[in-house]
Parts: C-alpha cells; structure tokens; sequence
C-alpha cells in the first residue's frame, strides 16, 4: 500500500510540475474557450431571468468560476486588472441570472480584454481552403452533426449528448472561426465531441472555417458582397484576418443592424480573400500589427513585441509603399521615419516611447488609407507609379551595366561583353521567375525582399568600391594607353570575365526583384493597361539614358573617362552601403538607432546611425584611397 501511495505522490506532484511547465498561450488559448464557452452557451441555460436547464445552468457557473480563477493565474502584466474586472463581471452576471444579450455582451468584452493583456496568435497563418474543409468535414463530423450540419447525423441519435447543429441560427450569431477552431482543436470535456489535435493545424483551420459557413445561404452571400463593395462601414468592422477570425455576427450587429452583420460574415467567411484586395487592406494588416505589438510591449514580451513590429512594416506597410509613394511621397517618407523610431523604442526597452510611435502612427496610417482608397480607381496613378519605380529602381543598375560596357569598349576587349550582356538577361529572367513563384506558389514575405536586397547592396557596393579605387588608381598613373595594351589582356582572365557576369547580374536583379514585387501590389488594383504603359515608357527612358551614357562615354579622352567613372562606381558604392544597411534593418538583421539625418532614398540616405556610419566608412575608404593614389602619382611623376 505504501509503495502505491508513493507511486501516486510521485504522479501527482509529475502533474503539478507540467500543469505549472503549460506555455502562457496554451493557458490564454483555454482562457479564451472558456469565456467564449459561456458566451455562447448561457443562452440555452438562462431565459429572461429563468433557469430553463439547471445541468446547463451548473456548468455555466463552473465554467465563469474557472474563467475568473485561471485569468488569476495568469502572469502579470498591462492589462491584467481589466482582464480580472472583466471576468469577475462576468462571473457576476451568470451568478445573478442575467440576461443572456448582457452575458454576451461581457464575454466578448472579457475576450478582448484577455488578448489585448496576453496577445497570441488568433488566425490561420494563411486563408483557409473551403474545399479542403467540405472534405474534412465529410470524413470526420459528417457522422454525428449530418453531411449540412444540422445535428442529425447517422450517429446523433447513440449519444448521450446531442450534436451541435451548425445550422442553428441563434447559436451561430454568437460563435466565432476562433471559438469553432478550439473546439476542434481541445475537443469538450465531458461530451462525446473528441479533440482533433492530430491533424494539422491548417486541417484544423479549414475545417473551423467550413463550420462556420454552413448557417448561410448564397442570398445572404450575394447580400454580403453588396455590403462588403459599397458599405465602408463593413470595412472597418472586419479590417483583416485576425478580425474576421475572431468577430462574430452579434460583436457586428451595433455596426451594421443583425441582417447586416449577417449577410457580411457569410460573404467574408466563404471568400476571405476579398478582405486582400482592399485598397486599405495592407494598412488594416499594419495597425493590427502594431496594436498585437504594442500590448505584446506592455506585456514584457520584448522578442514579440519586435517580431509583430517588423510585420507591421514588412507585411503591412511596404506592400502599398509604392502606390502611396506615387501619390503622397512625403506621407511615405513620413510613416517609414515613424517606423524606424517606434522599432528602435522597443529595442531600447522604452514602451512610453513605442506608445508615443505608435499613436503618431495610427494616425498617419489613417492619412495613408484615405489617399489610397480616394486614387484606387485612378489608372493615371497606376501609370505614374509604374513608371516611377522602374526609373528608381533602374537607374542605379543601369549606371553600373553601362559602365562596365562603356570600360570593356575603351579597354578594347568587346569580346568580354557577351558576359556582361548575359548577367543582365538572366538578371532579367530570374525577375521572371521571382514573378511567377511570388504569384502563383509561394508568398514572398517583406524580410526576405529586404534581405535579399540589403545583401545584394552590401556586395555590390564592396565590389564598386574596389574597383573604383582600382580605376582611379591607373587613372592616376596616366599610363592608360600603355597599360591597356600591355596589362589588361592577361588581366582579363576567364575568372575576372566570370565576375564581370556576377557584378551584372547581381546589379539588375537587386532592383528587378524588388520592381516584380511592387509592380504585383500595383496590379492590384486592376489597371493592367496603365501598368504596361508605364513600364513601356520607363524601359524607353532607360534605354534613352543608355544611349547618352554611351555615347558621351565613347567621345570622351580615355583619362578622363576612367577618372569620371571611378569617382562615379565610388559614389554609388556609398549608396548602396546605405541601401544595403536600411535594407537589412527593416528585415530586422541590424539594429536602428534614429539620429536627425537627411532621408533622401535615391542617395541611400536614412535617418538612422548605422546607416550613416555605414556610408561615412565607405567616403572615408573612397578619400583615402584616392588621396593615396594622387600622392603615389606625384611622387612618381617626381621621381
């Protein structure tokens, strides 16, 4: 007996240790269940003041009394006094028989309160696949709440407990995507409905989603669309996913009337995809982000804080950069500014501060939403922006690709060029492919745009560097004739003919692959017309400024033109050192520390230390190393 007692002591303090070891978003997960539980549910035990099922009636006390205990024993944190007050007047009302509008009415209140203290992720990683749901659905519930989902399946009548009808109405106007997720998920203690944790989470959420459309009908979705193109009303209430995920057709009846809220959710939740092609939609995405991480700021969690601060930017913000550049570039300049800063209050541990950013940048994010939403159907700001960011982003490769060709010609070694003009091409046609695995397989996400031209930069401005101080150095010398005949052939092996490929690909496709990726955000709004013919006309500009480029380089004296283009690669080299760094701070590699600095993009210039000390080191090296070269000159000269 003793040995068993000691077996049970040691299973029960095992159990004490892995309750206390459960993550704090496991416990604001169940937290959530349970309010939401009692939310939907008191209904059916409480009518008008009556106990219509004192079992029911039971269950909701013990559920609110858990809710009020486990929200006790959450972590401190901002927030966590609403919270407790929340669940405590929830608590309350189910006590005292209120109204089940009332119990309602506080459960959302109390959920909100929960993930505005302890934010945790509320929505599917990406929109869920109704058909994989319709199929799920038929294999793994079909049985018990009926192929409509109406509680009536084949094996509805053997249990104890019945079926929820998915169809019911009343009990849908209540239930969110999220609530439906959990239950599939964690299954309901004490009824036959299992847990499903064994499929995969985007199962799981596919299968949640299709639930929840099986209370509507296709008038309703018809109603719905209406709603969602003509009501900015609609707009507001369901701005992005984590909204619709969590929102339900009660939380919505204040906005837009019961038929309304209605009639939206069962557009939104059988075509979630429209709530992408908003004009706003990247900026909803953006002040969600920025509140999850604001409270995840408040909350302590530091790593969070920053992970959704750069989505904010990256997932956010920077997909309708460029149309709202073409028609309010100071406001661009602006909110990227706002950013930076907010993003450096977080590093730096000051949340008054990341507070102080983050209303600045509501509201410069409102600014944003109204100059998008009022030019979203102007084919003439599609054309402008088209046009723009092929110039801006074309101009600097251009330069580096014609010099190179410019150099190859003066050096008489037009046998190299056919490496030069084949890293442009393939340059070219990887920006093909970039397209089509960024629209038809996989998201492209804003860290891997900003990394993959932040190192691209950083490489090529080495790259120029050296080889602008090369250039100024025989420039120097003043032997250019001689040593192009007798130096250069050897020099130009089939490893520097190689490189010559390299430094041209990677200078188109740093500014290709960002180009592919803002032309897609432009196509958005529908104006492929004006979007080609702002292309057409940048490719014509460009290849006028080719043409100029070549031809002055091909009258000028040789001298001068390897001087003019040393001091040309240099300048650029201290562009892209900027680039290459702001790039890598908006992915979140690098640190940001504001400073009062000059933003001007086009020189690589931004607000911040580290990329002016980035750009300071390269002018120095550039000074240095062209001071260095004069002096050797002259006292070569001397001598």
């Amino acid at each position: 007996m003793k040995v068993i007692l000691r077996i049970l002591a040691v299973c029960l303090l095992l159990g004490s240790v892995i309750a206390q070891a459960q993550t704090p978003d496991a416990s604001v997960r169940q937290l959530w269940q349970l309010i939401d539980y009692v939310g939907v549910d008191y209904g059916g035990a409480v009518q008008k003041g009556n106990v219509v099922s004192s079992s029911e009636y039971a269950e909701m006390q013990e559920f609110a009394e858990r809710a009020m205990q486990q929200a006790k024993a959450l972590p401190e944190a901002t927030g966590k006094a609403d919270l407790l007050a929340a669940t405590q007047a929830l608590h309350e009302a189910v006590g005292r028989k209120a109204d089940a509008k009332n119990v309602g009415e506080l459960a959302r209140q109390a959920s909100s309160r929960l993930l505005a203290a302890y934010p945790v992720p509320v929505a599917p990683q990406k929109v869920p696949e109704l058909q994989r749901g319709q199929a799920l659905y038929q294999t793994q519930c079909a049985g018990c709440h009926g192929s409509a989902g109406r509680g009536d399946g084949p094996l509805a009548a053997q249990l104890a407990t019945k079926p929820i009808a998915f169809t019911d109405r009343d009990r849908a106007a209540s239930r969110s995507l999220m609530a439906l997720y959990q239950v599939i998920s964690q299954g309901v203690a004490g009824t036959p409905m299992p847990a499903f944790g064994s499929l995969a989470d985007e199962d799981r959420w596919a299968l949640a989603w299709y639930a929840g459309t099986l209370s509507h009908d296709d008038a309703m979705r018809q109603r719905g669309a209406k709603l969602w193109q003509k009501d900015d009303r609609a707009k507001a209430a369901v701005a992005n996913l984590n909204a619709l995920t969590t929102q339900t057709e009660a939380g919505l009846t204040s906005a837009l009337g019961a038929d309304g809220a209605r009639d939206l959710m069962a557009y939104l939740r059988s075509d979630p995809a429209a709530l992408a092609s908003t004009a706003g939609g990247g900026l909803s995405l953006a002040r969600n982000r920025l509140q999850e991480s604001l409270a995840a700021a408040r909350a302590g969690k530091s790593a969070d804080a920053t992970r959704l601060g750069l989505s904010a930017y990256l997932d956010g913000f920077e997909p309708v950069e460029p149309t709202l550049a073409a028609r309010n570039k100071p406001l661009m300049t602006q909110i990227e500014s706002t950013m930076l800063s907010y993003r450096a209050a977080l590093a730096a541990g000051k949340v008054s501060d990341a507070e102080a950013m983050a209303s600045r940048l509501d509201g410069l994010f409102a600014q944003a939403e109204t100059e998008l939403r009022a030019g979203a159907s102007d084919a003439a700001t599609t054309f402008a922006g088209a046009l723009t960011i092929l110039l801006r982003e074309g101009v600097e490769a251009l330069l580096i690709v014609v010099g190179m060709i410019a150099f190859l010609r003066k050096a008489d070694r037009t046998d190299l060029l056919p490496h030069v003009h084949a890293g442009w091409v393939a340059a070219l046609a990887a920006g093909g492919v970039t397209w089509a695995v960024a629209t038809y397989v996989v998201g492209i996400s804003g860290a891997s745009r900003e990394v993959t031209e932040g190192l691209s930069s950083l490489f090529a401005a080495v790259v120029l560097l050296g080889v602008g101080l090369w250039m100024h150095q025989k420039s120097s010398a003043g032997r250019w004739q001689a040593y192009l005949k007798d130096k250069l052939s050897s020099a130009m092996s089939r490893r520097s003919a190689w490189a010559l490929f390299g430094l041209s690909f990677i200078a188109v496709y740093r500014e290709v692959f960002e180009t592919v990726l803002f032309y897609s955000a432009l196509a958005v709004d529908g104006h492929s017309g004006a979007l080609l013919g702002g292309l057409a006309c940048g490719v014509a500009i460009l290849a006028l400024i080719a043409w100029l480029l070549l031809r002055t380089s091909a009258r000028m004296p040789i001298g001068k033109f390897f001087s003019a283009s040393s001091l040309l690669v240099a300048v650029l080299a201290v562009v892209l050192a900027g680039k290459g760094v702001a790039g890598l701070q908006e992915a979140g590699w690098l640190s940001a520390n504001p400073i009062p600095w000059p933003h001007v993009q086009v020189l690589g210039m931004y607000p911040s230390a580290e990329t002016a000390i980035a750009q300071i080191v390269v002018l120095l090296i550039a000074v240095g190393g062209f001071s260095l070269n004069a002096l050797q000159s002259r006292r070569a000269a001397a001598a």
